[in-house]
């Protein structure tokens, strides 16, 4: 018997594949019809014999192409049509609601790369070749529904020989938007010479000259890594330069390699990192430095690690094969810019930094940097999410009613705009501290909002009145009818590990970050709480101490040191903090009187400025240059094998973080290793935070404890607190698909902001 069905096929279904799949699977069972795209995913109608008509519908969520994710087929039977032949593939439809998702840039496929190393292949050496399986998708996509007129690629017309692989419903190509070839596709240049640009950009690089490769998302300035005998003379000297010329100076560099067996040369890969340094995402993975590996000192100064990455596009590949050396990729910006993505605003920014360019003529239409990943009990933990990741959906726990914006916090800026069950966290964006960062930030949302037709009508933002991102909710509600909400920066967090554990609550939750504002004023960051998606509230804190400085104590740990010192009732200077006063000179006196005297001295319960303290007091790190450089190089100076920990007293709501200065001085006065005094401070902490959560278990009857804040970035830290809870019968959410820092607060801050708005009015 003869039917015909209508099906709507929703979720990461465009620039997939998914209309020539439909088309083939249609061919294959007999059926006639079309299938087409339109504002929400793809639209089909199939008719014949019924039984293939149900094996249709099952093939589609069985066996979708590679990169699709399908969230839903729904099937309407219609009235059969008497003289239907064939299946075709019809014109995308325009018109209505923008409801379809995009996919994510996605690196370079199996396929792709066989034709790039063959010389009998048209598309031979071709940087920019791709398929329906593979190629860019969210950094050049203008519009939807997705065509090659609504990409960049609109500026590139098909060739005859291109047109008719993407007519060809047998070719890999067949409707691959970004389709392409020399003949007709972007073209590659190394300052204006496009002989051989790709040769070119490897003899400057050998030469240890910086050069700015234009990717995906952006460009990147690239050096030698020195990983040779050859040209570790060469790679050191360049990386150096690089550090002074982009004003960055100890933050670590990533590390491009040619394939996994290039990583283990520099870094030990489990299986869990080789299975994300290899996967569609590329991502940069943080992993453990090799002793004795070569490489140039100044790529990571001072650091275990090393971020490592495989070339994601066919210009990466070119470019690794013609040097045969690691090389240097780090964003093209200058320190605490956003990474330049236009031609114009990357030769007026990088010039002074960039002795070449390799660029090309396809336009980036949307910025994004590199993800960044750590493994941490066996499995991922996002830093950075942004290529590869963004913009795919993250599933919301409660569905938004109305269309709701997460402004994000000020530093690891991101935002996130929410629609039912949709949150479109965005691409990283930065630290709010610039206007390039912020023009980036407000054009960011305002595409987002076109291509997923979200129109927020509730601005969700952070407590903080200084936050950039809180006063653009408030200007934002000065020009239109929005609804504000205040969402407290460590609820936020804590909503963010929930939901991104799919959890509702109420659980226990633990937030340690470097600051955030408080209900009471003060500026919290070392929490226990009982946390659901709607409410929260604090039962257990670190005891407040003095920020002196303000802000200056976040740039200079040793402040936060002398406060410290102060609060355990050191009013002059113990023999063991004496190296650390004599080199700060008359400022320790100074900053001594801005204690005595309370003038800039803001409160806190910051974890992050505890672990600055202890990093300070045992002389790894006066001052930093980057956000958490204390933190992190006190976390690898840990000796894994210590055990033992400093005791901590729990009184009351009060944590009291100067039992653990104390007992840093007195082993320092003993003469004890400072790889053993970082490993009891960190087992102190795990101790005494395991102890409020039992002791809020007590309280609550909860069972559940969810770990959130960029301290539980600490891979060491996280999962001996995570294995202690476990032993004391808790079950441990943390994070896996938000990043634990101030790039997930948005999205926590829209997952409240959902759940606030499903709740009865209170009469």
């Amino acid at each position: 018997m003869s039917v015909r069905v209508r099906v709507r096929v929703s979720g990461i279904v465009q620039g997939v594949g998914f209309r020539p799949f439909v088309h083939t699977l249609a061919g294959s069972l007999g059926l006639s019809g079309h299938v087409g795209n339109d504002g929400s995913g793809v639209l089909l109608e199939a008719q014949g014999d019924r039984g293939a008509v149900r094996s249709l519908l099952a093939e589609l969520t069985a066996h979708p192409p590679a990169l699709a994710v399908v969230e839903d087929v729904s099937a309407t039977e219609i009235p059969v049509c008497p003289d239907a032949t064939g299946f075709v593939i019809s014109a995308s439809d325009i018109a209505g609601p923008r409801h379809t998702l995009i996919s994510p840039d996605t690196a370079t496929c199996d396929d792709c790369l066989a034709e790039l190393a063959d010389p009998a292949d048209r598309r031979y050496r071709y940087p920019f070749l791709n398929c329906t399986n593979c190629g860019p998708r969210f950094t050049i996509v203008t519009g939807v529904p997705y065509d090659r007129a609504a990409t960049t690629m609109a500026d590139f017309p098909m060739c005859a020989a291109c047109a008719a692989e993407y007519h060809d419903v047998t070719d890999r190509r067949f409707h691959a938007q970004p389709v392409c070839c020399p003949d007709c596709g972007p073209t590659l240049s190394l300052d204006g010479d496009r002989s051989d640009p790709i040769a070119g950009a490897a003899r400057a690089l050998r030469r240890g000259e910086i050069v700015a490769v234009k990717g995906l998302g952006g460009f990147h300035l690239a050096t030698l890594a020195g990983a040779s005998a050859r040209y570790a003379d060469v790679g050191a000297a360049a990386v150096a330069r690089l550090r002074a010329r982009k004003h960055r100076e100890d933050k670590p560099f990533a590390v491009l390699v040619k394939d996994l067996d290039a990583a283990r040369e520099l870094v030990g890969v489990d299986e869990v990192s080789a299975e994300l340094l290899t996967s569609r995402r590329r991502p940069i993975v943080l992993l453990p430095r090799l002793p004795g590996t070569r490489l140039a000192p100044e790529i990571a100064p001072g650091n275990q690690h090393l971020g490592i990455l495989l070339p994601y596009t066919p210009l990466h590949h070119l470019l690794l094969d013609e040097v045969a050396e690691p090389i240097v990729l780090t964003s093209g910006n200058v320190s605490d810019e956003p990474i330049a993505f236009q031609d114009y605003e990357a030769a007026r920014r990088l010039a002074p930094i960039a002795d070449v360019f390799l660029t090309h003529d396809r336009r980036i239409h949307v910025r994004a940097d590199d993800s960044v990943l750590r493994v941490v009990e066996g499995a991922p933990m996002p830093i950075r999410r942004s290529r590869g990741y963004a913009p795919e959906p993250l599933p919301m726990v409660v569905a938004a009613r109305r269309p709701v914006l997460g402004c994000g916090a000020e530093l690891k800026s991101t935002f996130c705009l929410a629609r039912g069950e949709h949150a479109f966290l965005s691409h990283h964006i930065g630290d709010l501290g610039n206007y390039e960062t912020l023009r980036s930030y407000t054009s960011g949302i305002a595409h987002f909002g076109e291509l997923f037709d979200v129109d927020p009508v509730v601005l969700a933002h952070d407590l903080h009145p200084e936050y950039l991102s809180t006063k653009f909710a408030h200007d934002t509600a000065d020009r239109r009818d929005v609804e504000l909400l205040g969402v407290q920066h460590h609820h936020a967090h804590l909503a963010s590990c929930l939901a991104d554990n799919g959890v509702a609550g109420p659980v226990i939750g633990v937030a340690c970050d470097g600051l955030g504002y408080g209900l009471d004023g003060t500026l919290w960051g070392g929490e226990v709480m009982v946390v659901s998606l709607t409410e929260f509230r604090r039962l257990t804190h670190l005891e407040t101490v003095a920020l002196p400085g303000g802000a200056a104590a976040i740039r200079e740990p040793w402040r936060m040191a002398a406060s410290y010192l102060r609060s355990a009732g050191h009013r002059e200077v113990p023999s063991a903090a004496a190296s650390l006063a004599t080199r700060q000179g008359a400022r320790w006196d100074q900053v001594g009187a801005l204690l005595d005297g309370g003038v800039n001295t803001p409160p806190t319960s910051s974890a992050g400025r505890l672990f600055d303290a202890v990093a300070a007091l045992v002389g790894l790190r006066d001052r930093v240059n980057y956000e958490g450089q204390a933190a992190i190089e006190l976390e690898q100076r840990v000796d894994p094998a210590e055990m033992d920990w400093y005791p901590a007293r729990l009184e009351g709501a009060l944590i009291r973080g100067v039992d653990l200065v104390s007992a840093v001085l007195d082993d320092l006065a003993a003469g004890v290793d400072v790889g053993r005094i970082a490993g009891r401070f960190h087992n102190g902490v795990v101790e005494v935070l395991a102890m409020a959560c039992v002791k809020a278990r007590a309280e609550t009857g909860l069972g559940v404890v969810a770990l959130s804040g960029g301290v539980f970035q600490n891979v060491l830290l996280t999962t001996r607190l995570a294995a202690r809870l476990r032993t004391d019968g808790f079950e441990v959410l943390t994070h896996h698909r938000v990043p634990p820092n101030d790039a997930g607060i948005s999205f926590g801050q829209v997952a409240v902001a959902a759940a606030r708005d499903l709740r009865p009015a209170r009469g």
